[in-house]
């Protein structure tokens, strides 16, 4: 995990290790600034000349601008490589994410991935910068402040036998009991976050049914459970405090009782009052640089459940990949399911496809019929390969579609799914999506295929007009018009309507329809619909039941083979139709 995560500060090596250079030159200044200053503080008592007293004045000057210069190169240089790593790292998480199938995606909620991008690179990024700075800074001046204090101490030193012992084991012990609760908090996180997202995308509902009230008792409860959690290990790492303290009076009270008594009893010989300014001072440096160690430690252990979800990200393999030598054009638009069957996971007992044999030629209009549950979505979903089968083979263009480049493939595929989804920006920026370099006119021409045009010309800044994050400022119909231009813009082999003229009347319906057969005879046109007179016309119906196909054929001959067709159309002709 170490390696992988490691791997993210790439092009940042030379401020990570420029980092550790100063951290090192910083430490080294600030112990030897003791050393000087308790042989300035003797000199004085022994009366050295004034020169003296301010060549070493000027001594310990320098030595302290050249600490502040390290350590504020230090600093800069931890949070340039610190914000870099951090950018590097959601820069993979986020190209990983948009490698993956839907299969991939399952795994993991959207909360949860939202989480890992914020507030886990966070974490993981404050563990780097410690790493860098203060994991290196503390060791190092624990190290030389030991040998310093046993060098300028001699017997006052064995005050350390007894203080960092203590100090450690509390500390440790702190750590301890204060991790599972950091632990617990992270999983939390996503539920909270669940609960954010959840109630934004559907505010509508949630004001529709007047569940104001019950979204902030369910928001305050996840909100509460993370503040209890936090709350509880903040009390536990609080007695670091306390205990620091502690160990510092006790350090200062051992010093100056026991080296004022050998000062007295040897006259200065033993160790003289430069020697006990200085184990004060060291002794401060220890029991600081502990401190700052079970920060880290305590840090780390936090961030290591943030390190460990963000692998799991990064460590995910796509569970579609192109194949070794993978074929780069797409020939036509026929399309052919043989012996299909499609589970969504290994574990599930119950196919949601079984059996489909169907060959579509290429320019074909077909529709698809089916009760809710009956697997269509999930049908039209393997042609581009966005799972891949069971069982059986689909083919496009007469190639196995597990044997395309994938970037190929659904090039040659444009699907517009149920939920219709614009970004943010302008409706030119958004039908791009389907060709970045469409001219003015043909976007235009898409459209009035659409039945869009004059919707759009009807808004003030026509194209230009700004459409909002989720296409809110725009009504159900006329989303999904643009997006069904947007398909368009791809000039695909295969277009593919996955009930997507719901929301629009039944003439702008058949004017699209009318507009696929006369602009664009050669693709292949599939259209998932609940409406019979949405594929009544089509070259070929297929009527799915329960995930099998019941029956194929044209309007007239469904009427009269299909009892499933025969019940919807009578539903429908008699007024039954229910109208989303």
């Amino acid at each position: 995990m170490i390696k992988k995560l490691a791997s993210c500060v790439r092009e940042y090596k030379l401020p990570t290790i420029l980092t550790l250079i100063f951290i090192v030159g910083e430490v080294f200044l600030e112990v030897l600034i003791p050393f000087n200053t308790a042989d300035l503080v003797n000199a004085i008592k022994a009366g050295v000349s004034m020169s003296a007293v301010v060549k070493t004045g000027g001594l310990l000057v320098l030595m302290a601008m050249l600490s502040l210069c390290c350590g504020g190169a230090a600093g800069y240089f931890a949070a340039k490589a610190s914000a870099g790593f951090a950018k590097n790292l959601r820069h993979d998480i986020f190209s990983r994410v948009q490698a993956f199938s839907f299969e991939n995606i399952d795994r993991f909620s959207s909360a949860s991935l939202v989480t890992r991008m914020t507030t886990d690179v966070v974490n993981t990024q404050m563990a780097f910068m410690m790493v860098i700075r203060i994991a290196v800074r503390a060791p190092l001046m624990f190290l030389f402040a030991i040998v310093m204090g046993f060098v300028m101490g001699g017997p006052l030193a064995s005050t350390f036998l007894f203080i960092v012992p203590v100090l450690l084991f509390g500390l440790i012990l702190i750590g301890r009991k204060a991790l599972p609760a950091f632990r617990a908090v992270f999983r939390k996180y996503d539920k909270m976050n669940e609960s954010i997202e959840e109630n934004v995308r559907a505010m509508r509902v949630v004001k529709g049914f007047s569940r104001e009230e019950y979204e902030k008792v369910k928001f305050g409860k996840a909100s509460d459970d993370i503040c209890r959690d936090f709350t509880k290990a903040e009390r536990i790492v609080a007695l670091n405090s306390p205990l620091m303290q502690l160990c510092v009076y006790f350090n200062m009270v051992f010093v100056l009782f026991v080296g004022s008594r050998l000062i007295v009893s040897s006259s200065g010989q033993i160790i003289d009052v430069g020697q006990i300014s200085a184990m004060l001072t060291y002794g401060f440096m220890i029991l600081m640089s502990l401190m700052m160690i079970s920060m880290i430690y305590v840090m780390l252990t936090m961030s290591a459940e943030s390190m460990k979800r963000i692998y799991e990200v990064l460590c995910e393999e796509p569970a579609l990949a192109n194949p070794a030598e993978p074929v780069t054009q797409v020939k036509d638009g026929s399309v052919d399911f043989s012996g299909v069957s499609f589970k969504y996971s290994k574990e599930a007992k119950k196919f949601a496809l079984a059996g489909i044999d169907l060959h579509i030629d290429s320019g074909m209009t077909v529709g698809i019929l089916g009760g809710t549950g009956s697997s269509k979505s999930t049908l039209i979903q393997l042609i581009p390969r966005l799972y891949d089968v069971t069982e059986g083979q689909v083919k496009v263009g007469g190639v196995d579609v597990r044997d395309y480049d994938l970037e190929v493939l659904r090039s040659a595929v444009s699907v517009v799914l149920q939920k219709n989804l614009l970004f943010s920006g302008t409706i030119k920026e958004n039908l791009r999506w389907g060709n970045e370099n469409a001219s003015d006119e043909e976007i235009v021409q898409a459209c009035k295929l659409a039945q869009a045009d004059e919707f759009v010309r009807s808004f003030p800044d026509g194209y230009d007009s700004r459409i909002e994050q989720g296409g809110t400022n725009v009504s159900g119909g006329q989303k999904q018009r643009l997006c069904i231009a947007r398909a368009l813009l791809k000039k695909p082999k295969i277009l593919i309507l996955d009930d997507s003229t719901s929301a629009v009347d039944t003439k702008t319906d058949a004017l699209i329809r009318e507009g696929f057969r006369a602009y664009i005879p050669e693709t292949t046109k599939i259209i998932i619909a609940q409406r019979i007179a949405s594929v009544q016309d089509a070259d070929m119906i297929v009527v799915l039941d329960n995930g099998r196909i019941s029956a194929v054929g044209k309007h007239e001959q469904l009427l009269s083979s299909s009892s499933i067709y025969r019940e919807v159309y009578e539903q429908q002709t008699r007024g039954g139709e229910e109208h989303e």
